[in-house]
C-alpha cells in the first residue's frame, strides 16, 4: 500500500522551509581569520616599542604627540622624525619626506613596515642579510617624519573585534574626507566604507595631518596601504595623470623602483586609472593639488585576492609570519630605494639643490618644471627675462627710495636756512 502524500498546504510549507534555508545558506559568512597576535603588536605595544627606540637614538629620532578634537571626537597622532645629523634640522637643502600608515585601521601591516623601517634607520642596517651600510651617506640628506597609525581610533576598533572596518572612530574614511573632490560619489559608492564626514577635514586626524604638511611641506609624499601591491601616483578622482614634468618625474621614480627592485611586477599608474574604481576626497590628490608635494605617492603592499571578501583580516594582512617577513623586508627595502631615487630625480630636476623651495613653488603658487635635460632654450629665456625685470623693478625701487630721501634732505634744510634768516632780521637795527 502506498504511503498517503502529504496535504498540500503542508507540502508548501515544506518547500518554503527548503528555500528559507538555502537562502540563508548562502548568506552565511566563512570562517573570519583573527589577528595573528602573536605576529603582530597591538596598538599599545608597537606605540611602547617605539617610543623605547626613541629613546635608544635620541641623536636621530624624535617624537611628537599631537591632539586636537572636533565636535566631541578626539584624535592623537604621533610623528617620528628621523634627522641623522639633528643640529641641521632646518637645512633647506635636505629633502623633505612625510610617510603615514596605517590610515585604515584594518590594514595592521602598514604599521608593522613603519616600525621596522625606524629599526633599520637607527639600529637595524640590514633586510634579509644585505648590509645597507651604501645607504647611509644617502640619509645624511634627508629629513624623514613617520606617522606610524593615523587612524589610531579605528586600530582600536578592528582590535576589539571589528576586523573590516576602515573607518576613525566616529565611522569616517579619512582618505575621504580631504578637500579635493570631496563628497562626489561614483554609482558603487558604499556609505559605510566610503562615509566622507559631514565636510572636508571635519575629523581631527585629517587636520593633524593637513598642518603636519603645511609646517614640513615634504618633497616626497607616501600614504601607505594594503589590499593589493601597487605603487601610485595621482590622480585619484579621476581616470589620468597630471601633465607636464611633474607627472613624467613621479612616474620616472615609479618606474624605477618598479624594476630595480620588484621585477616590473606592481602595478604603477594613477589611483583612478588603475584600480578600477574612484575615491574622491583623498589625501593624495589633496597633497599635489593643493599642499604642491613634487612626488605624491600611495603605495599598496600585499593584498590576498583569494580571500573571502568578509574575510578581512586575511584579505589585508599576512597571516603566516614567513609571509609577514617577506613583506616587511620587501618594502622597507623598497623606501630605501625609493628614498634614493627620489633624492636624484629631485635634486637632477632642481627642485632641490643647494637653495630652497622657492625654486619649486614661485609667487602665485604655479608649479615651475625645472627638469635641465628637458627645459626648452625659449623656457630659459623666458626666466631669464623674469628674472631681469625683477633686477630692474629692485633698481629703480631703489632709485626711488634715495631720490625721495635727498629731496627730503634739501626740503629741511631749505626750511632751516629760512628759519635762521627770519631769527637774523628780528635783531637787525
Amino acid at each position: 500500500m502506498a504511503a498517503a502524500s502529504p496535504p498540500p498546504l503542508l507540502l508548501r510549507l515544506l518547500t518554503l522551509a527548503l528555500a528559507l534555508a538555502g537562502a540563508t545558506a548562502g548568506k552565511i559568512s566563512g570562517p573570519r581569520t583573527p589577528i595573528s597576535r602573536d605576529i603582530y603588536h597591538s596598538s599599545d605595544s608597537l606605540l611602547r616599542e617605539i617610543k623605547a627606540l626613541v629613546a635608544r637614538h635620541s641623536d636621530k629620532l624624535s617624537m611628537d604627540t599631537i591632539r586636537t578634537s572636533n565636535k566631541g571626537y578626539s584624535a592623537e597622532l604621533f610623528v617620528v622624525t628621523f634627522n641623522h645629523l639633528k643640529e641641521n634640522m632646518d637645512n633647506v637643502s635636505k629633502v623633505h619626506i612625510l610617510l603615514s600608515f596605517g590610515q585604515h585601521g584594518r590594514e595592521l601591516i602598514t604599521s608593522e613596515v613603519a616600525l621596522h623601517l625606524l629599526y633599520i634607520l637607527t639600529e637595524k642596517p640590514k633586510i634579509a642579510g644585505v648590509d645597507l651600510s651604501s645607504f647611509e651617506k644617502l640619509l645624511e640628506n634627508l629629513v624623514i617624519k613617520v606617522v606610524p597609525m593615523e587612524n589610531m581610533n579605528g586600530r582600536k576598533r578592528v582590535e576589539e573585534g571589528e576586523l573590516c572596518d576602515r573607518r576613525n572612530g566616529r565611522g569616517v574614511d579619512l582618505n575621504r574626507n580631504w578637500s579635493v573632490d570631496w563628497g562626489m560619489k561614483e554609482k558603487d559608492y558604499d556609505p559605510y566604507e566610503e562615509n566622507p564626514g559631514i565636510a572636508p577635514f571635519s575629523e581631527p586626524e585629517a587636520q593633524i595631518m593637513r598642518e603636519l604638511s603645511r609646517s614640513f611641506k615634504p618633497h616626497i609624499w607616501v600614504n601607505v596601504h594594503s589590499g593589493m601591491e601597487a605603487l601610485f601616483m595621482p590622480y585619484d578622482h579621476k581616470n589620468t595623470t597630471p601633465n607636464g614634468a611633474s607627472a613624467h618625474l613621479m612616474r620616472s621614480v615609479l618606474e624605477n623602483l618598479n624594476r630595480r627592485h620588484f621585477q616590473d611586477s606592481c602595478l604603477v599608474g594613477s589611483g583612478g586609472g588603475s584600480v578600477g574604481y574612484l575615491a574622491h576626497g583623498t589625501t593624495t590628490d589633496y597633497m599635489y593639488d593643493i599642499a604642491k608635494v613634487p612626488m605624491p605617492f600611495t603605495f599598496e603592499i600585499y593584498g590576498d585576492e583569494k580571500a573571502s571578501a568578509d574575510d578581512c583580516f586575511k584579505m589585508f594582512n599576512p597571516v603566516d609570519k614567513k609571509t609577514f617577513d617577506r613583506v616587511i623586508n620587501k618594502w622597507c627595502m623598497a623606501f630605501l630605494i625609493l628614498f634614493e631615487e627620489g633624492l636624484r630625480n629631485l635634486r637632477d630636476a632642481q627642485i632641490v639643490s643647494q637653495g630652497t623651495l622657492e625654486n619649486w613653488v614661485p609667487i602665485g603658487g604655479d608649479i615651475v618644471e625645472r627638469n635641465v635635460e628637458r627645459k626648452s632654450s625659449r623656457d630659459t629665456r623666458k626666466l631669464e627675462g623674469l628674472d631681469l625685470g625683477m633686477q630692474e623693478l629692485r633698481t629703480y625701487f631703489r632709485l626711488f627710495l634715495l631720490s625721495t630721501f635727498l629731496l627730503m634732505f634739501m626740503f629741511c634744510t631749505r626750511i632751516s636756512k629760512n628759519r635762521n634768516r627770519d631769527s637774523g632780521n628780528l635783531f637787525d637795527p
